[in-house]
């Protein structure tokens, strides 16, 4: 028998977390299901969704987690899943949209609210600021569910509003 928990740490990014991580997991006998990673400044973030034999308890994994080499700043909670693990149809990627360009304050809330307006789904949400010799610049890529019979008012809103925004948008169906 097993049971589903949901693994979040945060702290200092380093070379090799990711391995450590899931090798270490690989060890208690975990299977993964979902799991997210990112960079957040000089920071990391992974989050695991994933089985666990009942002989595993919560505790084992933070304690275990947590004695890996370079981890000693970084926040491991382990706790149940509660929520169902299969994928629902609106959890697809069916537009990848990126847009760029210099700072827009407002840039984030506007897009999500177009999307909002067309009923599309946000899967992923990724942002960055790019500091180059230049200038800053900043990138937002949303992996977003869109229905067919939508596609095309919402897209060319995205569109719009970016260029009203003065920020470059490429939109990418998958």
């Amino acid at each position: 028998m097993s049971h589903t928990v949901r693994i979040a740490l945060s702290g200092p990014d380093q070379p090799g977390l990711v391995a450590a991580v899931a090798g270490r997991l690989f060890d208690l006998g975990a299977d993964l299901a979902d799991t997210s990673f990112a960079t957040l400044g000089q920071g990391a973030e992974f989050t695991i969704v994933c089985d666990l034999p009942d002989s595993v308890g919560a505790g084992i994994v933070r304690a275990e987690l947590q004695a890996l080499p370079g981890l000693a700043e970084t926040s491991v909670w382990v706790g149940p899943f509660l929520l169902p693990e299969d994928s629902s149809e609106a959890q697809r990627v069916t537009h990848r949209v990126t847009v760029s360009g210099g700072d827009r304050p407002g840039l984030l809330a506007r897009l999500a609210e177009v999307f909002i307006e067309y009923d599309a789904s946000i899967v992923r949400l990724d942002s960055h600021r790019l500091r180059e010799p230049a200038r800053t610049r900043y990138v937002v890529h949303f992996d977003v569910n869109l229905a067919r019979a939508r596609e095309t008012p919402c897209l060319a809103t995205i569109k719009n509003t970016a260029e009203d925004l003065g920020v470059a948008c490429s939109i990418e169906t998958v």
